[in-house]
């Protein structure tokens, strides 16, 4: 481990720290990030809201990849990483955690509270009624309607969506929502050219600002929508730390920096915290 690793020990041992993590913490459970070295965006470009509402071929064809994809999320599992922000929450280090994420991974590795910046893949909301149901009772329907669907995943993307030829969903039907008999709809995620609700940017604004340092894992911090949380950390003189393999855009703004495996350092830094947090209940040597 690097000497910047033992300074964020020290940092996270104070308490009152805001996580906010990316795609790069669920990469070693198998979903890739858009940037980092797994690179979805190289291969794959996200579906928009303005497609998805406004084009029902483009429509048809989401839902074939996404009913494929969302069985792949179903079935990962929280990994070093997501157990070991938990386990500083639980000690008490950890204040607040908001994810970029729409996997659940976080919650599904111990951790509560969680804000989810971009909704979650669990939840299907109707664009006509509002209504919310579960990702499971949608599989159901979809199955029943698609018993010949079978097309394989090739690769899964950060939000849910995989790899198919156009051929490989061509009659792939999609249903409606059960509670107003047909409204559209759409995964309780937000699609890229989508706002996030300004009452759950108020919340994360809220929790950074109440913080003692804001901690970034995973991100690249391409984005405005997690950056500015950085930046307004930064303009308040909350010391920010990056954990993330490869530079971020926030890289700038941050009192300390470490590029490794979050799967890596964030056991290991649930060691050191503890190390640092007795010594600091214990004092100096009478």
């Amino acid at each position: 481990m690097t000497d910047n690793t033992d300074l964020l020990a020290d940092l996270l041992a104070a308490g009152d720290v805001v996580v906010l993590s990316g795609a790069g913490i669920s990469t070693e459970s198998g979903i890739p990030d858009y940037r980092g070295p797994s690179g979805a965006l190289v291969r794959h470009t996200p579906m928009t809201y303005q497609t998805f509402v406004g084009d029902p071929a483009a429509r048809r064809r989401y839902w074939g990849r996404s009913h494929l994809g969302w069985r792949a999320v179903a079935r990962a599992r929280p990994n070093d990483g997501h157990r070991a922000v938990a386990r500083l929450q639980r000690d008490g280090l950890v204040a607040g955690i908001v994810t970029q994420n729409v996997d659940g991974l976080h919650q599904a590795g111990g951790a509560r509270d969680v804000v989810e910046l971009h909704g979650s893949l669990g939840q299907v909301v109707c664009l006509g009624c509002g209504d919310l149901s579960s990702r499971e009772e949608l599989d159901r329907r979809l199955r029943e309607a698609n018993p010949w669907f079978d097309a394989r995943v090739t690769a899964i993307n950060p939000d849910g969506d995989v790899d198919l030829r156009d051929e490989e969903v061509d009659g792939f039907r999609i249903v409606g929502c059960a509670a107003c008999d047909g409204g559209t709809l759409k995964p309780d995620v937000v699609f890229f050219g989508e706002t996030v609700p300004a009452e759950r940017v108020h919340e994360c604004f809220a929790l950074v600002e109440s913080a003692r340092a804001l901690l970034v894992l995973g991100s690249s911090l391409t984005v405005m929508s997690g950056r500015r949380f950085v930046l307004r950390a930064a303009k308040l003189g909350i010391p920010v730390a990056i954990v993330n393999q490869g530079p971020t855009r926030g890289d700038g703004h941050a009192a300390l920096t470490v590029d490794a495996p979050l799967g890596v350092v964030l056991p290991e830094l649930v060691r050191l915290t503890r190390l640092a947090f007795d010594a600091r209940r214990s004092g100096p040597p009478r």
